[in-house]
């Protein structure tokens, strides 16, 4: 029952190249970055990658990003890492964008084993009829395009047909942790993490503080110990070196 592990390097060792892998965080707000740094040294390539967003420039999912080791991303927030934007144009990335909440929702249903699910969002749009890009060739040409997803009507309004999403591994950031796996999110953390950790069949988790099995009170635990198979704990710079990707002041 003792999932902590002596290390995120030994936590990530047996992520091979070309796994899927589910990615906690929003922005720079509660990523796994410990466990990105391991699986970046380990020079693990090919990753198949979903996650809300793909890091910043130099942060998160960007450090793998620069170095062309994510093959593919699914995820619904792109707009901040000028390095997806030209792998991506240039044909070097496959992108699925998800609407934001359908994401969630394809983590949570995989993890629930729900295999697929009927949503409004992206009804009447290329979400639905197929057609966005999800390769470009190298002229700029769409290389591979999304197909269109059923729809149907329930009491007169159409849906789409959305798929559970489940991934060889997935990497996670907590507050607090327990020995069994149990874990607690703090604040604006608490965002993309517990859907990936349940979309997981090997979920690491990197956590600031780590408790003994009882410490937690059922109700805070936020995501039960049998979604994670591993924990890292933090030591404490690095729990706490937390990036703020804009920061706004006064004048």
């Amino acid at each position: 029952m003792d999932k902590v592990r002596a290390s995120a390097a030994e936590a990530v060792a047996d992520i091979p190249d070309g796994a899927s892998l589910a990615v906690g965080g929003f922005g720079l707000s509660g990523i796994p970055d410990v466990l990105i740094r391991a699986l970046h040294a380990r020079g693990t390539t090919g990753l198949r990658v979903v996650s809300n967003n793909c890091g910043v420039d130099g942060h998160g999912l960007g450090v793998l990003l620069a170095d062309g080791r994510i093959a593919r991303v699914t995820g619904s927030y792109v707009g901040e890492n000028k390095e997806f934007a030209r792998q991506y144009l240039s044909g070097e990335l496959e992108v699925e964008l998800v609407p934001q909440g359908t994401l969630a929702e394809r983590l949570r249903a995989g993890g629930a084993g729900i295999p697929a699910f009927y949503t409004p969002a992206g009804v009447g749009t290329q979400v639905a009829k197929g057609g966005l890009p999800w390769r470009y060739a190298s002229d700029g040409t769409v290389a591979v395009a999304s197909p269109p997803k059923e729809t149907r009507d329930f009491a007169g309004r159409a849906y789409v047909l959305e798929h559970g999403i489940t991934t060889d591994f997935a990497l996670v950031r907590a507050w607090r942790g327990d020995r069994h796996g149990n874990l607690v999110f703090r604040k604006s953390a608490a965002n993309f993490n517990p859907p990936a950790a349940m979309a997981g069949r090997i979920t690491v988790a990197e956590v600031e503080q780590l408790v003994e099995p009882g410490e937690l009170s059922p109700d805070e635990v936020h995501l039960p110990g049998v979604f994670v198979q591993r924990v890292v704990e933090l030591t404490a710079a690095e729990a706490a070196d937390k990036q703020v990707e804009k920061r706004t002041v006064r004048a």
